[in-house]
């Protein structure tokens, strides 16, 4: 065992410039802008328009900020991980294109799904070559395109999601800061109430699937939302029981943004009020593996060294964990 702890030094986001609102919606499904707020928390999500543009796009800006603010040298980046539910293509990995495109020559790349679980995934996987002692420099990405699979006829999932993404910088450190305990779990039984029915080697493209919208983000929205209220909830609070934390000892939770209620649950759950609650679902919808690195990103500057974060995420598959982090810089 090594006395390294990974640490994240740094975190910086991306968001297109086209803001679809709830009022924008009510002209293209059968749906007002109170229905969605009240079930959802949602107000607006961004949306990456144009030709040849995908989720590496989003991937490329969030890192780019990222070498930015850190001062780091894209060439002594040794490895990007990439968690994201719409690869630009099957292959090669959209972490691949992010590495050629920010100049990461020395890194190799690779992308990670689990759906909106995919950046604590990735988060936990890249931590494990830092605390080795292998790398020194790790970056992970969330991001995704969901617009890109969203059927903007279904009122049920088109009002949910939004494009966008995060990137932080993983270090070695002291054992005092950074990633302090995990828990990371999944239920294939799960899949049959979220899943894209085509595109897969199961049922790949055809005429027929395409005209029966099978290309599209499927969900069972009750079945979900029961499992996540759950699971969410329980994987925050047992990481906090096996390491005697309370909800006093807690600086934020920061959950995944797939529905007020279901954070509102996992809030309750550890027994931390909304003023510990990172939240921004309403500007940015759920952007699947981009919502946490989001959060991040627009609390950074609350953040102070020490903080005790609670991070949390429920996703397809069935896919959810939690992460206790210790935040390791003071705002620069």
């Amino acid at each position: 065992m090594t006395n390294i702890r990974a640490q994240i030094t740094g975190v910086h986001g991306y968001v297109p410039d086209y803001v679809l609102t709830n009022k924008e919606l009510e002209t293209i499904v059968d749906t007002t802008d109170e229905w969605i707020t009240s079930r959802t928390g949602i107000k607006q999500r961004h949306i990456l328009k144009g030709e040849n543009q995908g989720t590496s796009v989003i991937g490329i800006e969030a890192v780019k900020g990222l070498l930015e603010k850190t001062n780091t040298n894209a060439e002594d980046i040794d490895l990007i991980i990439c968690a994201t539910t719409t690869p630009d293509m099957t292959f090669p990995a959209t972490a691949n294109l992010i590495g050629d495109a920010v100049g990461a020559k020395n890194a190799f790349n690779y992308d990670l799904q689990a759906a909106c679980s995919g950046f604590i995934y990735a988060l936990i996987t890249g931590s494990q070559f830092i605390e080795t002692g292998k790398y020194k420099k790790v970056v992970v990405v969330g991001a995704d395109k969901m617009s890109s699979i969203i059927d903007y006829t279904d009122r049920t999932t088109c009002i949910i999601f939004g494009d966008g993404g995060g990137a932080v910088l993983l270090e070695p450190g002291s054992p005092d800061f950074g990633i302090m305990d995990s828990m990371l779990k999944s239920d294939g039984s799960g899949a049959q109430h979220l899943h894209m029915k085509a595109g897969g080697s199961r049922k790949p493209a055809s005429l027929e699937t395409i005209q029966n919208r099978e290309h599209f983000v499927y969900q069972e929205g009750s079945a979900v939302f029961k499992f996540a209220v759950t699971n969410m909830a329980d994987a925050a609070a047992e990481v906090m029981q096996r390491n005697n934390l309370t909800g006093d000892d807690i600086a934020y939770l920061v959950p995944h943004q797939a529905n007020k209620r279901i954070i509102d649950a996992t809030a309750r759950r550890m027994d931390v009020g909304e003023e510990k609650v990172m939240l921004n679902i309403h500007k940015y919808g759920n952007t699947t593996s981009g919502t946490i690195p989001l959060c991040l990103w627009d609390y950074e500057s609350q953040l102070r060294k020490g903080d005790n974060l609670i991070i949390a995420a429920f996703g397809g598959g069935f896919t959810w964990g939690s992460i206790w982090l210790k935040w390791a810089y003071d705002p620069k």
